[in-house]
This record gives C-alpha cells, structure tokens and sequence, in this order.
C-alpha cells in the first residue's frame, strides 16, 4: 500500500494464529516503523528488505503471545528499539509461557524487555515517519493503537465488523467499548483501519454496521 509519494505500509501474516505484522516504511529516508512482529521474524524481515527500508522502531498493540514471537530476532537482527505499554509488561513477561503450552507452541527464545515505554499521546518517530500512540486499553491493561496519516493500526482492539477478546486475562469488555467509541470511533471516517488479524476496514464503516459499536452505544443512550 502507498499512501503518499514516501510513505509506504505493507503487512505480512505471520504464525499459527494468522496475525498480521505491519512495516510502515518512508521511501525517502529508508527508514521504517515495524507494528506486531508476531512470529516468523525472518519473512519479516525479507519483507524490510523488499521495501527498501531499515526497522528503526518495533512497536507493539500489545503483548499477546501471538504478536510477540517475534520480536526477539527482528530486534537482534536489526537493533531497534522495542516499545511496548507498561501495562502489558507482566504479559510480555509470562503470558507468553502458559499460552505458548496451552496452543502446543514452541518457544525457544522470549521475548525482550522494552527499550522503552510508551504512553498516551507518545509520537514514535524515526525519519521522515511519525505514529501517535492512542491507549486503547480492554483487549489487554497495555492495548495501543498507532495513527499515521489516515490509517490506524489497532492491533486487537477493532476488526472488521468485529472487536478483540476480553476473555483472557486482564480483558475487560467495558474497557474495549470505551476506547472503541470513545477513542477510535472518533478519528476522521476515511480513516482505514488495519488490524492484528483478518482484513482492513474503516472508521466510517464500523460506526454504521460493526454489532459490537452499535449495542454499545444503544446501552449508553447513543442511539436514536
């Protein structure tokens, strides 16, 4: 995908649980912003390489064992930095264990400790590049969203006609509503939304049909 004359965004699906790892790329400086490396850090890195451009920045929705596996050869190979909430800082520390067992998945080597935090509000940059951090907690305590000139990456916080888990631990439903509605649903509607799994959507189309949103705001009174 090519947004403008230097920006460029591709993604890549990566592991057993088909999440989608994003690179946001500028044609220009070569410089480039990885979202979610969530296994298979070797595709994912040939995918840089046929871009043109350099990881600078790893950063991460959240810390679920499927959007971590692979941050921990994307960041030795290239030495970004890797960002990531300091509310999922548990989950990147443990969850990954016991979800690993539990889905028979092999895990040789875990995954670093951030080189930094980010917070609500952060832009990450590197050259020619920039990603505000929206914190879009409920999916996980550390769920973050990153905007970028009209395109919103939102890791396991929206889907298409759908939204992220709460199931697991340190989900929360009314949380997720919350920073769906209230954070998210309020970017402009052009805004395209690229997601942790399955296909891109857009702001405007889940205001009008995503079941989830539309409940909600019946319950808030919204509706009408």
């Amino acid at each position: 995908m090519e947004v403008a004359n230097e920006l460029m965004v591709r993604g890549i699906v990566v592991g057993v649980f088909q999440e989608n790892c994003w690179i946001v790329g500028n044609r220009r400086t070569g410089e480039a912003i990885c979202i979610d490396p969530g296994d298979q850090p070797d595709e994912v890195l040939a995918l840089a390489r046929d871009m043109g451009v350099t990881i600078k920045l790893i950063a991460n929705s959240h810390a679920h064992v499927d959007h971590i596996l692979g941050v921990h050869g994307v960041h030795s190979a290239t030495g970004a930095k890797f960002l990531l909430h300091a509310g999922d800082l548990e989950l990147l520390r443990n969850g990954w264990r016991g979800l690993g067992q539990r889905f028979g998945i092999d895990i040789e080597q875990g995954p670093p400790d951030p080189d930094a935090l980010v917070v609500d509000g952060d832009e990450l940059e590197v050259a020619g590049l920039k990603l505000k951090a929206i914190a879009t907690p409920g999916h996980t305590p550390g769920s973050v969203s990153y905007y970028t000139e009209g395109m919103l990456f939102s890791g396991d916080t929206l889907f298409r006609g759908s939204i992220g888990r709460t199931d697991l631990p340190g989900g929360s439903f009314e949380q997720e509503m919350d920073s769906i509605c209230d954070r998210l649903l309020t970017l402009p509607d052009d805004t395209v939304v690229l997601p942790g799994h399955m296909d891109e959507t857009s702001i405007a189309f889940e205001k009008k049909h995503n079941p989830f949103v539309l409940e909600w705001k019946f319950r808030r009174g919204e509706m009408g």
